[in-house]
């Protein structure tokens, strides 16, 4: 089971670190040349919801690999849950952000372009933030592993 466990604990957080940063670093670029700022952006409206979708995934999986793992070192146990805790909040505001964003462009809305660009900052800001805690994470989980490996070698 812990081959399982592990299996997808890494490939959620291959899809959901992966697709972010493909996503970002080359789709967004590609899709602002080809098809303008505006157009990439309804674009990344959708997509987003299911970046954000598959980050909850992974953080389902991680809680369980948290939970389950053998690590005897309480101090990165409590660091990979204090993480955990932290990426389910910033994905919590990056939902939020995302709605009011929508909201902002909606068939109602009278856009307000500075107020959006303020908010779509932000947006950016607490994804970046929650994309270099999923790398601490990702080191702290294969440090676990490690040491969760030792500790069934000695069994």
């Amino acid at each position: 089971m812990t081959s399982v466990r592990r299996f997808l604990v890494f490939q959620a957080f291959l899809l959901w670190q992966g697709g972010f940063l493909f996503y970002a670093s080359v789709v967004v670029p590609i899709g602002g040349e080809l098809f303008g700022k505006m157009d990439q952006g309804q674009v990344t409206q959708r997509v987003t919801d299911w970046l954000n979708l598959i980050g909850a995934a992974w953080a389902a999986v991680f809680a369980w690999d948290v939970l389950a793992a053998a690590d005897p070192a309480r101090p990165r146990r409590r660091a990979r849950w204090l993480g955990w805790f932290a990426c389910v909040a910033l994905l919590g505001v990056l939902a939020w952000l995302h709605v009011e964003l929508d909201r902002m462009l909606g068939p109602d809305a009278a856009f307000d372009r500075r107020a959006f660009r303020r908010l779509h900052v932000a947006y950016l800001w607490v994804s970046t933030a929650h994309w270099v805690l999923g790398l601490t994470l990702a080191w702290l989980t294969l440090r676990a592993w490690r040491a969760e490996d030792k500790t069934m070698a000695r069994g």
